[in-house]
């Protein structure tokens, strides 16, 4: 799919880094891998702290620009709810089914790629421009996520307080931003379901050491 906006900052986001340290020189090469693994901690990701960032602003958003009768009211809601929750979900998950968090991810994915949708045709329909990725607002708007503490909070002067085009586009910055880093997050899932495999193969690789090394 075509981007028109910066894919968000690539220097943001470390998955879960405390994941990588699972083979760190104190673990010892026989070892097997932990059969219930690292898992939870969701609120420390940036995708899941941006996902947040982009319910609270479209809770925001919808309030003051879409008849509450619509459904696209509850569509658009429902979606940046699924994109936040399923992140969440997703960590859970993990402990137990990388093919879940995997899953959960994808979902989470696919709904804001959905509400990335309703932004575009909000402006499309309110013949409202599409800011460009070298537009100074959006470059404005990419750059307060190495805000520090950045919540809704950093942004609710671009969404109350502003008009449906810098609205509109504030919440577009932000989904790209959000989408780029869960496409990381899928990537290095994917790398790691591959390196270590799942639940199941972790319960047989654990029993077989403790078999071998009673």
């Amino acid at each position: 799919m075509k981007r028109t906006h910066g894919e968000g900052n690539r220097s943001h986001e470390s998955y879960e880094s405390h994941r990588s340290n699972r083979t760190n020189s104190t673990h010892r090469t026989n070892d097997p891998l932990p059969l219930i693994g690292s898992h939870g901690g969701y609120r420390r990701l940036k995708s899941y702290q941006t996902a947040e960032i982009v319910h609270d602003a479209t809770v925001a958003f919808v309030a003051r620009f879409i008849d509450r009768r619509s459904r696209t009211t509850d569509q658009m809601v429902q979606a940046a709810r699924s994109g936040k929750q399923n992140i969440a979900e997703a960590s859970q998950a993990s402990a137990t089914s990388k093919k879940t968090e995997l899953k959960l991810t994808s979902v989470a994915r696919a709904s804001l790629e959905e509400l990335l949708l309703d932004y575009e045709d909000f402006l499309r329909q309110h013949h409202l421009p599409l800011w460009p990725k070298d537009e100074p607002q959006a470059l404005a708007i990419r750059k307060l996520a190495y805000a520090s503490n950045r919540s809704y909070s950093t942004y609710k002067t671009y969404v109350e307080r502003s008009s449906p085009q810098t609205a509109a586009n504030t919440l577009i910055c932000l989904i790209h931003q959000a989408n780029y880093l869960l496409d990381r997050q899928l990537a290095q899932l994917e790398r790691q379901f591959l390196a270590e495999g799942g639940f199941t193969e972790r319960l047989y690789h654990t029993r077989r050491h403790h078999r071998d090394h009673p």
